[in-house]
């Protein structure tokens, strides 16, 4: 079976293809493994868990972002590092940019509440919670694609598991730091729903940060703009400067 593999070291200077022979009816990650033995042990690829838990693997297959020790290899399948980062080397990307978002979002427990905590607590922030930071999010996201300081699927997902997290004291401090660059941005395209291999949905997760923002007095900036223009056009066909 035969495997393609895009990738880039800086003694190349652009990406290039190259095309090996593998092992049929194996996961790609095991595919890279043992290219990586039998063919060229300076190919490189982050791997950990191997079972889909921990992230690192997370790879783009002809084109879509997937998980290369849950994906099987299919013939002459195209194997990218992830897009929309800085590629270190083949299949490795720079990740600092988690850290980044999760600092400027502070989506974590900050402020302790005193509140008890029941079990019907902990399934509303359940799903938001098994996100394991893979990117595929950030990969396939459009918005992050021509903004980097979008704050991107995963870090508004993270924010809405705190805000909904009762142990968070601090809720609208969140909310505060995901207004700009952030909840308004999202195109609600759904790229990231589809590709999350935790299956949760960031499309969704916006939607209701969009709607808390709103409860707490926040509102789309472009939005207010927009309507701030609308306010001086008459519909007859004049310019009316005290509105309709």
């Amino acid at each position: 079976m035969k495997l393609k593999i895009k990738r880039f070291n800086e003694s190349k200077l652009e990406p290039y293809i190259e095309e090996f022979n593998v092992t049929h009816n194996q996961t790609i990650l095991n595919s890279l493994i043992e290219v990586k033995i039998k063919n060229d042990k300076a190919l490189s690829f982050r791997c950990g868990c191997r079972t889909g838990i921990c992230g690192s693997c997370a790879v783009r297959v002809n084109g879509v972002e997937r998980l290369a020790c849950k994906t099987n290899l299919n013939e002459n399948d195209l194997i990218e590092a992830i897009n929309n980062t800085k590629v270190i080397k083949d299949l490795v990307v720079d990740l600092s940019h988690e850290e980044k978002f999760l600092k400027t979002t502070k989506s974590f427990l900050k402020e302790l509440s005193k509140e008890e905590i029941t079990s019907k607590d902990e399934k509303l922030i359940d799903i938001q919670s098994n996100c394991i930071l893979c990117q595929s999010c950030f990969s396939s996201c459009p918005v992050y694609e021509v903004n980097n300081e979008f704050l991107g699927p995963y870090a508004l997902t993270r924010a809405l598991r705190y805000v909904n997290d009762k142990k968070e004291n601090d809720k609208n401090g969140i909310l505060e730091n995901i207004q700009d660059n952030g909840v308004w941005d999202c195109t609600l395209c759904g790229n990231c729903t589809i590709v999350c291999p935790q299956f949760i949905d960031p499309k969704t997760d916006i939607m209701n940060l969009r709607m808390k923002s709103v409860q707490e007095g926040y509102e789309d900036k472009s939005l207010s703009a927009f309507n701030s223009f609308d306010s001086g056009f008459d519909p007859s066909g004049g310019f009316n400067p005290n509105g309709f």
